[in-house]
């Protein structure tokens, strides 16, 4: 079902915009959970990671939002300041409470929309938007070649459970680089590794290989997802 949704520029600017979103509803509600997925800086919420993903995830049982990111949106190439990406997300977070009619929403998304949803995450109201775990899909730790350019200053601030999904040869970030920046919250985190994964989540584009561990991947998360939904 597409649905939309207004953001703003960014967070207390008057101007207000309308970007899309697409809900894929449980086939049979499991795990009674909503979870909002975000796309990934280069391709929007139609791209066939994302469409795959909310549709073997709803077919597991969870209850799905995707969304544009406003410069997705728009038709442009570069995204938003990260105050304009955070704003949208929370448009994003409101959209699925009242479309799927649950205060409580899981969020998260491939690369940029997952480091979106760790500010969420991260931020002072993040209890207020009824944020109840976060799924990291390939987390860009840095830009490739630049490991000195930490994107984790923000990460101890979380207070609610993490399951990241990184491949082993992934570029911007390895688990093993991970691993120390998440020291601190520890307790809080699932850090699933992708064997000779790269940062799409895999060891091979081939068809057979891609289906196999995405179908994996996609177990792993409705089933984590359900277990914090019953904790």
């Amino acid at each position: 079902m597409i649905v939309s949704f207004e953001t703003t520029n960014a967070r207390g600017r008057a101007a207000t915009h309308r970007t899309s979103a697409v809900a894929y509803p449980a086939a049979a509600p499991v795990a009674h959970a909503t979870f909002v997925l975000a796309h990934g800086a280069g391709a929007g919420q139609n791209s066939a990671f994302i469409v795959g993903f909310a549709r073997e995830l709803a077919g597991r049982g969870i209850d799905i939002l995707t969304f544009n990111f406003l410069y997705t949106e728009q038709g442009r190439r570069l995204p938003d300041r990260t105050d304009m990406l955070d704003a949208c997300y929370r448009g994003a977070v409101n959209a699925a409470r009242r479309h799927f009619g649950r205060d409580a929403v899981f969020i998260g998304g491939k690369s940029m929309g997952g480091r979106i949803a760790t500010h969420l995450a991260a931020a002072d109201d993040a209890e207020t938007l009824g944020i109840a775990g976060v799924v990291l899909l390939g987390y860009p730790l840095h830009p490739p070649g630049r490991p000195e350019q930490l994107r984790a200053a923000h990460l101890p601030r979380i207070r609610v459970p993490l399951l990241i999904v990184q491949g082993e040869r992934d570029s911007f970030g390895t688990p093993d680089e991970l691993r120390p920046v998440l020291a601190p919250i520890a307790s809080q985190v699932t850090l699933h590794v992708v064997e000779k994964g790269d940062h799409a989540l895999t060891a091979s584009r081939r068809a057979d290989v891609l289906a196999s561990t995405y179908g994996e991947l996609q177990d792993v998360i409705a089933r984590w997802i359900t277990a914090k939904t019953r904790s």
